[in-house]
């Protein structure tokens, strides 16, 4: 389903059951998965790359070269920046060109979720099922289930799956939703 004020490029692929809602902006060369859904004013980077499942909520930014594995939550108003060194014109003062610029990408591994109004300055990977909070500023990469927050993000703790936050029992971090069991070293989570 493609609504008939998104610009959705020729050159763009689109998974059977996915849903581009209106004014989403999806340019030459993307590519999304099967049943992704894109909300609405959304705009999806040339070449930008979706697995399966994932999810672009209101007015969020995917900048090229992204890549979101299957299973991504990319919450309202989200930024992925594609820039590390940003300038409208060259140092002679020419505007700046394609040509002139070296872009960078954010990558977000599966089932990983980024809250509303955050912000992901590229390089940088979100490791899988991690959770980055509404209004945090990523600039450093992030490990797998990794609860983040604050400007700069840093870890506050640990989710699950399910995300939800996970507690920690004797050597184990436990799901209260699921009943996963994990365990920690080395600033590493990985599930028991």
């Amino acid at each position: 389903m493609i609504a008939d004020s998104a610009d959705v490029d020729a050159a763009a692929h689109i998974g059977f059951g996915s849903k581009v809602w209106h004014l989403a902006q999806i340019r030459e060369g993307a590519r999304l998965g099967e049943n992704c859904v894109i909300g609405r004013g959304a705009y999806i980077g040339p070449g930008v790359v979706l697995g399966e499942n994932c999810k672009v909520q209101n007015y969020a930014l995917v900048y090229e070269p992204a890549v979101l594995e299957a299973g991504v939550f990319i919450g309202p108003a989200v930024v992925l920046t594609n820039d590390v060194f940003p300038r409208a014109v060259t140092p002679e003062g020419s505007l700046k060109t394609e040509e002139d610029w070296n872009k960078v990408g954010v990558t977000i591994r599966q089932g990983a979720a980024i809250g509303a109004r955050a912000v992901c300055i590229a390089p940088v990977t979100i490791g899988a099922w991690a959770m980055v909070a509404a209004g945090a500023v990523v600039s450093k990469d992030v490990p797998d289930y990794a609860l983040m927050a604050g400007v700069p993000a840093r870890r506050i703790g640990w989710v699950g799956k399910a995300g939800r936050p996970l507690k920690q029992e004797g050597r184990q971090w436990i799901c209260p939703e699921t009943g996963e069991a994990y365990l920690e070293g080395g600033g590493v989570l990985r599930p028991s």
